[in-house]
Order: C-alpha cells, then structure tokens, then sequence
C-alpha cells in the first residue's frame, strides 16, 4: 500500500532545535561520567548476524530485531542490543587485554516490536557501560555509583530510584520447589505482575507445604530498604538464594555508607529482565517516566558464547526517555543550562566584513546568525 512520504513510520520521531541540544548534553555529561571513572568508548557495527543478539539477548527477545537477509544468505539484523556486541568484542577483539575491561558507548538500538504500552520506539538511543573481568560486589556498586553520579549531573537528584534484586533469589527458590522451565516462566510472570493470591494457588501443585505457599506468595509484597532483607531470610532458607540475599546486603550497606538510601530500593517480585543476567539486577525509575529509564545486572554466563567464561556486569540508560523527562521540567544540566542559548544577530553588505565579525564572535563561542543576502 502507497504511503506518502509526508509521514514517518510509527515509532520514529525527529529531534530538533532546543531539545536535539537537550539530547546531545546529557550524552555528553553521560560520555564525561565514564571517562571520569576510567571507561573507555567503544562503537559498535549497527549490523550484524542476528545469531549474535539470539544467542546473547535470548531467542523471544531478540525476534523484536529488524531482520534482513545478506547476499550469502545469512540473517542479519540491525542492532537491537549493545551488550551482546560488547560481550563477543571482549572475548575476541580484547581477548589479551588485561582485565578488567571497562567500556562505555552512546548507541542507538533498533526493535520492530513494541515493549511497552506507555510508548513505542522503534529506534532508542542507550547510554551504557560494561565492566569485564571482575566478579563481586565492588564490579556492581561502580554500576550503581555510576548510573547514580550520571541522573544526578543531569539534574535529577531527589527524583530517581534504583530498584535492586538478585535473579538467584528466584532461582534458589525454583530449584527447591524444583520447577521445569514452563512452571518457571509462569512463577515469574506471576511475580511480576505482583499477583499473590494466583502465585499460592499456583505454588499448590509443587509442594504440599501451604506455609511454604504463603510465603513464596509474600515475596510479591517485599519491596522498600534493609528490612526487606531481614523480612525474606524469614522465608528464604535454601543455600543459593540465602547467598544472593547476603550480597545484595553487602551492597547496601555500602549505599548506607555513600547517604544513598534514599534514592535506593530493594524489591525482590522484580524478576523480569533479558536472558543473561545471572546475578544481582537494577532497574531505574525517574519521576515523570511512564516507564523505567534504564537497569543493568551482572550476565557473567554471555560472554563464554564468545570465548573463555569471564564474569561482567553493566547497565544502560534510555536517552529518549531521559529528553522527555528532562524537557517537561525547568531543570537544567549541572554542566551548563538547557535554555535557549542566546544569538547575537550579524548583517554586512560587505562578506568580508561579515564574516570577520562572525569569527571574532565565534572564537568568543557566541552563537550568531548571519544575515546574508543572494550573491550573483
């Protein structure tokens, strides 16, 4: 069917004038946040096999990537994901590189199906980092610290929220009720919509213990600070999630010790999240945003698709989701204001003249605006 090309394709957009500056200062605080903690720029192809982001990103995901077919006949795919490709990098491209990697990128990343039902975007931009080669909480809480010193440059202290979990919670607790992969996926989904009173029916056909039901049920209600701890090792006794509990309590007495607390919370239902992840996760809210605006975890099992198995955690924040917060409040970057700059109008019969003046303003970095008429 004829389309006009007056009209873009949904889930597409134009940026322009003071918000398309607004866009370009927060990649730029962003880019000046990982240098300061010694990461590295990495830009990746926007093309590549699409048995890379199946294998990295998990099948049911990867299906939302625009897919085409290379002239050798193999599927390509533009880039719905950056971590995959930063992982595959790792293992080949910096193989013998001394560890650990630290490596950031602005990206934007492409997906045909939508995710969420505040808004489709076919095409988003991520600000992310990857850290490679270091296991342990120390990795997690330079993500944490990181993606934290970033929303508060761009002039949103007070108003954002890091949830934090650990996917071995769950897991530990799938293992003891020993769950198939089906029964697995429904526990989950039932978790995270938070319905508790389905989750202990549903528990009901794998033990026989009705307080192991209601317990297992609470875990939807658990979120807040430390005492959500204390309040999930009254119900959690199995080995594998008693030691996912006791890591996300080492991370947050760091946050106590950082006066970070408040920007902080713990919530133990949350257990969506891409295929990789295999430890402590983090998802990142910000007031104003219909949905989250970014989240990480540890994926210590993806690079090994690649090369020798080495442990990784990062995140990535949403760019396009950031602007919108960012536009419709009079906040303005610590690094420099997000109003309209001012123009200093210039007009000259004389080029010559004209564009003496233009320089001598611009090496002032003034904006100007020439008033030129047609030459013959």
């Amino acid at each position: 069917m004829f389309e006009p090309l007056s009209k873009i394709p949904d889930g597409l957009r134009y940026y322009f004038g003071a918000e398309a500056r607004l866009r370009r200062q927060i990649e730029d605080t962003a880019m000046t946040v990982f240098d300061g903690w010694s990461y590295e720029e990495i830009i990746t192809p926007t093309v590549d096999y699409f048995a890379l982001f199946e294998r990295g990103m998990g099948r049911e995901q990867a299906a939302r990537a625009f897919r085409f077919t290379d002239t050798d006949g193999r599927m390509l795919a533009l880039r719905p994901d950056v971590t995959s490709l930063v992982a595959r990098a790792a293992a080949t491209l910096f193989g013998e590189r001394e560890r650990p990697l630290r490596l950031c990128y602005v990206a934007p990343v492409f997906r045909q199906q939508q995710q969420s039902h505040v808004e489709w975007r076919r095409e988003s931009v991520q600000l992310g980092c990857e850290f490679i080669g270091l296991g342990g909480r120390a990795a997690e809480m330079e993500m944490l610290a990181v993606s934290a010193e970033i929303l508060e440059r761009v002039g949103l202290k007070g108003q954002y929220r890091i949830t934090l979990n650990s996917v071995e919670v769950f897991n530990g607790i799938a293992e003891r009720l020993q769950l198939g992969a089906e029964a697995r996926e429904v526990m989950r989904h039932l978790m995270d919509i938070r319905d508790a009173a389905e989750l202990r029916r549903f528990l009901a056909a794998f033990t026989d213990s009705v307080e192991d039901c209601a317990a297992f049920s609470r875990l939807t209600q658990l979120t807040g600070k430390r005492e959500i701890l204390i309040e999930a090792r009254r119900i959690i006794t199995n080995e594998r999630s008693v030691a996912a509990l006791d890591a996300l309590e080492g991370l947050w007495r760091v946050i106590e010790a950082l006066g970070l607390t408040d920007a902080f919370e713990i919530d133990l239902a949350d257990v969506s999240g891409l295929d990789y992840y295999t430890g402590t996760t983090f998802k990142i809210y910000v007031a104003g945003a219909g949905a989250r605006v970014g989240g990480g975890g540890r994926y210590d099992g993806l690079i090994s698709n690649f090369g020798t198995p080495e442990s990784a955690v990062g995140f990535v924040l949403d760019l396009d989701a950031l602007t919108d917060v960012l536009t419709r409040q009079p906040a303005t970057l610590m690094n420099g204001s997000v109003s309209e700059p001012a123009i200093t109008q210039l007009s000259n019969d004389n080029l010559a003249t004209l564009f003496i003046a233009a320089r001598e303003k611009r090496l002032k970095n003034e904006r100007v605006s020439l008033g030129v008429k047609s030459q013959g």
